[in-house]
């Protein structure tokens, strides 16, 4: 949501400019992809929450900004965002984060879509007036209980943590090649090598 979030240019052709490598040069482009949404600063987040959902999401997902020291913003998935991303960066694969702070929700909502002045919106819309304006249209996922950071493999995952991964792929428009199921450097799910 460029201009909101930070002051340079955050698509992979803008790696390209700032890393003076010719974009020919480049053949996969990785997405980090958050399990829920969050962000700093200001500008429209339209599955943001204000209640005890946004603030669980937070407190264990240790949202707090780096530099600013902050606490992010916190919302449900946004699969609209996601898409966006995808198409604009043309990326070839996400590293899905953080799935193990979902544990514990029983259903877990996803953004699929916004209505805007009454009318269903698939796409990020164009205008910054009307992305302030949309409201978030849910679909709602089966969540789980069990722990997951011990998991070394997708099929480790329980039923609903699979299900709710391949759910976001499928939104996304791109595989989901890695997949964080705590916050350790071992804590990882391979399942298409980024090498």
């Amino acid at each position: 949501t460029y201009p909101f979030v930070t002051s340079s240019n955050p698509t992979a052709g803008g790696a390209c400019t700032g890393a003076g490598v010719g974009p020919t040069k480049i053949s996969r482009v990785i997405g980090i992809l958050k399990a829920y949404t969050t962000r700093v600063g200001a500008g429209p987040f339209p599955t943001e929450l204000f209640d005890e959902d946004g603030e669980a999401l937070r407190r264990i997902g240790h949202e707090r900004g780096v530099t600013t020291g902050r606490d992010r913003r916190c919302g449900w998935f946004d699969a609209v965002i996601a898409r966006y991303a995808t198409r604009v960066n043309g990326l070839t694969d996400f590293f899905l984060t953080k799935l193990d702070v979902l544990t514990g929700w029983e259903q877990i909502p996803v953004c699929v879509a916004y209505e805007i002045d009454g009318k269903r919106v698939e796409e990020l819309p164009y205008s910054q007036t009307d992305f302030h304006h949309a409201k978030p249209v849910y679909e709602t996922l089966p969540g789980w209980s069990e722990d997951i950071t011990k998991a070394k493999s997708f099929s480790d995952l329980p039923k609903n943590a699979q299900n709710y991964v391949k759910a976001l792929e499928e939104m996304s428009g791109a595989p989901i090649s890695a997949i964080g199921v705590g916050p350790g450097r071992d804590e990882t799910i391979e399942i298409n090598s980024f090498i």
